[in-house]
């Protein structure tokens, strides 16, 4: 059986016993319905993970007994992923579906054609989101989200990256058909529903990207994203 994973402030995973408690212990203790002796993992989302089993259960709350300790480290290359928002909660299904894949950052951008608008709610939404799709793959790092961004913030970041990429469906040049550095951060920029304008293109090529196509097929805003972290996990993580 896969263990489930649970998240908790950094500073409660020092002592032998951690305790869960709050929202992770309800749907722990309360949803899950885990007992004594069950395994469990537990980490800080942070790259700090403890596996053990469950000493003491009761409503809302669950003790675990530590058994052993790990500190994951941060992947290297990182994959950061430029999400432009999109209506209809596309974005946040982005967010969700990339998180599995094994996005480290995702940073919101305001695209021209961008519909929808940033806000607290926005931002909220996306964290949560992928605090749960960590949990969900079992993931001992959260991704970073933030937003957000103008065309000018997001030229900047790609003109410092390792490789930086704009998804294009008009491109010449295959995403598959690109090296993939070994090390720094590997940028990719995805466009609203609407497609990224030829200004845009023109401003990110001009900062270094490259700007590629996934295949013949125009995806969505809310699978390209995932799409292309497939091809580059395959290049990489997933061998």
């Amino acid at each position: 059986m896969t263990r489930p994973l649970f998240f908790v402030p950094t500073d409660a995973l020092t002592a032998d016993r951690v305790v869960i408690d709050g929202d992770e212990g309800r749907h722990a203790a309360d949803v899950r319905r885990l007992r004594v002796g069950e395994p469990v993992d537990v980490g800080d989302g942070g790259g700090k993970l403890v596996r053990g089993q469950v000493a003491e259960s009761s409503r809302g709350r669950l003790v675990v007994e530590v058994q052993d300790r790990r500190d994951v480290p941060p992947a290297d290359p990182a994959f950061v992923v430029v999400q432009a928002l999109a209506k209809g909660g596309r974005d946040e299904d982005a967010v969700e579906a990339m998180t599995e894949i094994g996005v480290d950052e995702v940073l919101g951008w305001q695209a021209a054609r961008s519909v929808a608008r940033w806000s607290d709610r926005t931002a909220h939404r996306w964290t949560a989101t992928a605090r749960a799709a960590a949990k969900q793959a079992r993931r001992a790092w959260i991704p970073a989200t933030a937003g957000p961004l103008t065309t000018t913030d997001v030229a900047g970041m790609l003109a410092v990256a390792a490789l930086a990429v704009v998804l294009h469906e008009d491109a010449t040049q295959s995403l598959a058909a690109v090296p993939v550095p070994t090390s720094g951060r590997v940028v990719i920029v995805v466009g609203p529903e609407g497609g990224v304008t030829d200004d845009e293109v023109a401003e990110f090529a001009a900062a270094g990207a490259r700007v590629c196509r996934l295949g013949e097929q125009v995806l969505r805003t809310s699978t390209a994203g995932v799409a292309a972290l497939s091809v580059l996990s395959a290049a990489t993580r997933w061998r």
